[in-house]
Parts: C-alpha cells; sequence; structure tokens
C-alpha cells in the first residue's frame, strides 16, 4: 500500500512578523489619536498637503522632493514626540513642577528649530518659483 505523504501545515506568519505588524497598527493609530487631538499637527498636516500640492505645481526634482520629504518628516516627527512627552509629564506630574514645565518647554523647542529650518528649506525651493508667478 503506498503512504501518502503528510498534509501540510497552514502556513502561518511568524510571531516576529505578526508583531511587527501590529506594531505600525499601533503606530497609525498613534498618528490619528494625535491628528485629532492637537491642533499644532492639524495645522501641519494642512501645511503637509500644500506643500505637496505646490510641489506637483513646481515639478520638483528628486532632490527637491528628497529635501521636502525630510522637512516635513521632520516637523512631524518632532511634534508627534512633543505630543507623547506632554502626555507622559501629564500623567506623572498632574500638579506644576519646574522640571515638568521644562520638559514640555524643552520638547516644544526642539518642534520649533524642525519648524523654521523646514521653513527655510521651503523658501530656498519654493521662493524663487513663487516670486517668479507674482513678478
Amino acid at each position: 500500500m503506498p503512504v501518502n505523504p503528510p498534509s501540510p501545515q497552514p502556513r502561518r506568519f511568524p510571531a516576529v512578523l505578526r508583531q511587527r505588524a501590529a506594531s505600525f497598527g499601533y503606530a497609525f493609530r498613534g498618528v490619528a489619536a494625535a491628528l485629532r487631538s492637537e491642533i499644532h499637527l492639524q495645522f501641519h498636516a494642512v501645511a503637509t498637503v500644500l506643500v505637496v500640492g505646490l510641489g506637483f505645481y513646481f515639478h520638483l526634482s528628486p532632490t527637491e522632493w528628497a529635501l521636502v520629504a525630510l522637512a516635513v518628516g521632520l516637523v512631524w516627527g518632532l511634534e508627534l514626540a512633543n505630543t507623547a512627552v506632554e502626555a507622559v509629564v501629564n500623567l506623572v506630574s498632574p500638579e506644576y513642577h519646574p522640571l515638568a514645565g521644562r520638559a514640555k518647554d524643552v520638547a516644544a523647542g526642539a518642534v520649533l528649530i524642525g519648524a523654521v529650518a523646514a521653513l527655510i528649506v521651503g523658501l530656498l525651493i519654493f521662493g524663487p518659483r513663487v516670486w517668479a508667478l507674482i513678478y
């Protein structure tokens, strides 16, 4: 009598891949929660849409797109980190404490520095093009 080979086991994603996929879900959930609650991040979202639209309108070069993407990513990343710092500080120090205030101020300062850097990138890339449209 012929012996049938054992039936193959159904393929499952290894646990590591499932965990990685879940971590992306948590990250997207965090971005969505911050977008719903943080007015500054909503401002950055509108600015991002405007900048991407201008980039398509002005036919940016790949290098210019890379600089714009880095600037946008920098600001978004710093804003999300600032939001996380504020949430943790509020959790561990509900009452005012000078160190809690300093932590929040420093995190906000990081966002400010990143936003100014992104503004400079935007002015260097879009400024001459917008200027040429106006004059």
